[in-house]
């Protein structure tokens, strides 16, 4: 016997489809619109910090300079991260503080923290010194005052304080001469030998790139004011 098709069945299965058909499309939509209003946010910031320095350098070329020698600094984290096949966010600018990435280091050995906080002052100083080989080419007062402050600021960075990138160098330092804790998705599992070697290697990088900061901050001291 064939079963007589119910129209009020049909017609409230047909609803329901385009209901969670509906759903899905909202979804979808929310998604996409959260993440363009993330990216939003942070180009936002990147333009209001570009607005601000360069009302209070009152020097469009200065403040457009300097937000890009940050840039070049968190990319330098950012890289070294992705290198290391490291979760790291894109980086976010707050006015008058600067930027920052967001890293997972759980799983990482000290040697490989260090390397993702060296990258910064390193990727950034590089940065700060094509502002000073470029002055030869451009506006001399502000790609020199540029060049000094990038430097200045990567300088800054490298104190062995807080949370400041070389406060992350000295745990790095200090884990590895000690002996640290292995995690695996937030929890410990492996109790690691002192490794004096990296902590060694970690001091020496930190001590060689200071130098060539403080160099470059130097070298460009005498005209770096703008």
């Amino acid at each position: 016997m064939s079963a007589t098709p119910n129209p009020v069945q049909d017609e409230r299965g047909s609803v329901r489809r385009s209901l969670q058909r509906m759903a899905g499309s909202a979804v979808v939509l929310g998604a996409t619109a959260l993440k363009w209003a993330f990216v939003f946010g942070k180009f936002f910031a990147f333009f209001v910090s570009f607005a601000l320095y360069s009302y209070l350098f009152r020097s469009w070329q200065f403040g457009l300079g300097l937000v890009l020698l940050i840039l070049v600094h968190e990319m330098g984290h950012f890289a070294e991260a992705k290198r290391q096949h490291v979760h790291v966010s894109l980086p976010t600018f707050v006015p008058f503080f600067g930027a920052f990435v967001t890293i997972r280091r759980a799983h990482l050995s000290p040697w490989g923290n260090a390397l993702v906080s060296l990258a910064g002052p390193f990727v950034g100083s590089i940065g700060a010194a094509v502002a000073w080989g470029a002055s030869s080419f451009g506006d001399a007062q502000v790609l020199v005052g540029l060049a000094n402050l990038g430097f200045l600021l990567n300088a800054f960075n490298l104190l062995p304080i807080g949370f400041l990138d070389g406060g992350s160098v000295a745990r790095a330092f200090s884990e590895a001469r000690r002996g640290w804790i292995r995690y695996e998705n937030g929890v410990p599992v492996e109790a690691m030998h002192p490794d004096r070697e990296s902590a060694w290697k970690i001091a020496f990088l930190y001590v060689l790139l200071a130098a060539a900061i403080v160099v470059g901050l130097m070298a460009t001291k005498q005209n770096g004011s703008i």
